[in-house]
């Protein structure tokens, strides 16, 4: 189970996950298999039989659209050509919406766009929720589609609204820990190269672009939605915490929650389940015992290219090593520096 970057060529049009796309647009396989001529490529997922359950197609456009209305001018922007999952409860759509944004901060493009039939209301409602607006239609020989756009970096009141862009200039930054084993199975994108990607499973908590974490660090129910949170993985044992732990990510704070607000335990796992890495077993344990009281519910928003050790945060960010490394308050010019060094787009830090 998979999300893999494919040649057109290489992939199996015949799967059946193709046959919805073949129905809405009659020239879909002569589009594919020109694709496949070009060289081109697309993210694709595979499930457990190998099949096809997810499809996207990125495509960088420079000149003017001139097939929507009203018409986007010349821009570099990017569009999404084709998009389709099979939804089956996992929130593998919130991973395919990830991937597209991390692709425009990639490529440095600032505007994505996206057609899609009213029918597809569980999209609509996805690309909705990250910002996206209906900007017009494209009328065309399959029907008539809606045309959504998003500006990377165009700002909202709504943290949610601005994914992926980190607000440092309204909110406060913090350190995070989080063990290696909840790291790895919580933050897919940020996996350290020695680690193995068969751990990378179709859960939810792995797709999803919101992420749970319960903790009993008391400074961690201070937290205020839209705070930066910078993830650090904590050491494996495999070498010095100096080289081995390090900061891979950041996430913004959505809300904070203690355990005994639930009445119940359905409540509290109706709650935590969709976008906790904890099973069934852990969260019953959790609730009986109220070991971790403090929920933190975030989202995943960067993924580091360069990993900031603890060694560097001790030598040049000045963090004690003497304190206890588990949420350790941070000043926005230090966040933003480590984030900068981390290989994070300028263009995604407001301060």
């Amino acid at each position: 189970m998979s999300l893999i970057y494919k040649r057109f060529l290489d992939v199996d049009l015949s799967d059946v996950f193709f046959d919805s796309l073949k129905y809405d647009y009659k020239e879909f396989p002569d589009w594919f298999n020109r694709k496949a001529a070009q060289g081109e490529g697309a993210y694709v997922f595979y499930n457990q039989s190998g099949l096809v359950d997810g499809f996207l197609y990125l495509k960088r456009e420079d000149e003017a659209v001139l097939d929507v209305s009203p018409h986007l001018p010349p821009y570099p922007r990017l569009k999404v050509g084709t998009l389709k999952i099979n939804a089956h409860g996992t929130r593998l759509g919130e991973r395919f919406i990830k991937k597209i944004f991390d692709h425009a901060v990639e490529h440095n493009l600032k505007e994505i766009y996206v057609t899609a039939f009213e029918k597809h209301e569980g999209l609509i409602a996805l690309l909705r929720r990250y910002g996206f607006e209906v900007y017009g239609n494209k009328s065309t020989p399959n029907g008539n589609e809606l045309v959504f756009f998003k500006r990377v970096g165009a700002f909202h009141s709504d943290s949610l609204l601005n994914y992926p862009i980190l607000d440092m200039k309204s909110n406060r930054c913090f350190l995070l820990a989080i063990y290696p084993v909840f790291h790895t199975r919580m933050l897919p994108d940020s996996i350290l190269n020695n680690e193995s990607f068969d751990v990378i499973q179709d859960v939810s908590h792995t797709n999803s672009i919101h992420k749970i974490y319960l903790t009993a660090m008391r400074e961690a129910s201070t937290f205020q939605r839209g705070d930066v949170l910078l993830i650090y993985r904590t050491g494996d044992g495999q070498g010095p915490a100096r080289f081995r732990s390090v900061v891979t990510s950041a996430c913004v704070v959505e809300e904070v929650r203690n355990i005994n607000e639930f009445s119940n335990f359905d409540d509290f796992r109706r709650y935590c389940e969709s976008y906790s890495v904890f099973d069934l077993g852990e969260l019953q344990e959790f609730y009986a015992t109220k070991k971790y009281p403090f929920i933190i519910k975030f989202s995943y928003n960067v993924a580091m290219k360069k990993r900031i050790t603890r060694g560097h945060l001790i030598d040049v960010y000045q963090i004690p090593e003497s304190i206890r490394w588990g949420v350790v308050p941070l000043n926005t010019q230090a966040a933003k520096s480590i984030l900068i060094n981390g290989g994070v787009d300028e263009s995604l830090i407001v301060d």
